[in-house]
């Protein structure tokens, strides 16, 4: 089953994509704490936030919808 969970979202040009390399970072507006949605095969799921671990980013799941 695939989950997504969207940390932002960038428009970028044609020209910055075919400029990315493998380690380019894109920088993103949100940051450590804030809220996200948590989407299971295209349904909202739940909530969750932001945390860094060391040097990993990644999700804790603070809500599950029941409905």
């Amino acid at each position: 089953m695939e989950i997504e969970i969207e940390l932002d979202r960038r428009i970028m040009t044609a020209r910055e994509v075919l400029c990315l390399e493998q380690g380019s970072v894109i920088e993103t507006t949100r940051s450590a704490g804030e809220n996200i949605d948590i989407y299971i095969g295209g349904v909202l799921c739940g909530s969750g936030e932001i945390v860094v671990i060391e040097s990993t980013l990644g999700v804790r799941i603070t809500d599950f919808r029941d409905d």
